[in-house]
């Protein structure tokens, strides 16, 4: 499909796919910024228990891009997470400046009481994308977001 088939004027800017992923991107993060703020917690701090709890040791730059957020904004959501006991970061091994971050019991935790909050809204959205088989919505929003980089 070229940019041709829409034409230069989409008639409705508000009813286009890009419109609608944006809002349900929107609730997506409000509700789970809501959700998360009752325990403590932001979704890109939950992001990044949430990966490091699969992903132990991940470098700075890995818990940035599963968080959407700039290297320097992680630093920062590091070391809030260290503050609150969430996380350690050492020193590398063999890297000086490099830090190895894993999560502590308490951030274990966190992870637990934060996964029932995920875990609510991934309901609500596959409830929402009903009938439709959810590995079927999810590989679309996925080819989408392929198609748009």
């Amino acid at each position: 499909m070229s940019s041709q088939d829409v034409g230069p004027l989409m008639g409705d800017p508000y009813a286009t796919i890009g419109f609608a992923l944006k809002q349900a991107q929107q609730a997506l993060r409000t509700r789970l910024d809501t959700g998360l703020r009752e325990i403590g917690l932001t979704t890109p701090q939950y992001a990044v228990l949430a990966f490091l709890e699969v992903e132990p040791g991940a470098s700075n730059a890995a818990l940035a891009r599963r968080a959407f957020v700039t290297p320097q904004t992680m630093q920062a959501i590091l070391v809030a997470l260290e503050r609150s006991g969430f996380i350690a970061r050492t020193p590398h091994p063999e890297h000086g400046r490099v830090q190895t971050t894993e999560l502590t019991a308490l951030g274990r935790d966190a992870l637990q009481a934060a996964s029932g909050i995920v875990a609510d809204a991934e309901a609500r959205a596959r409830n929402a994308a009903a009938p439709l088989d959810p590995q079927v919505v999810t590989a679309m929003l996925l080819r989408l977001a392929e198609a748009l980089r």
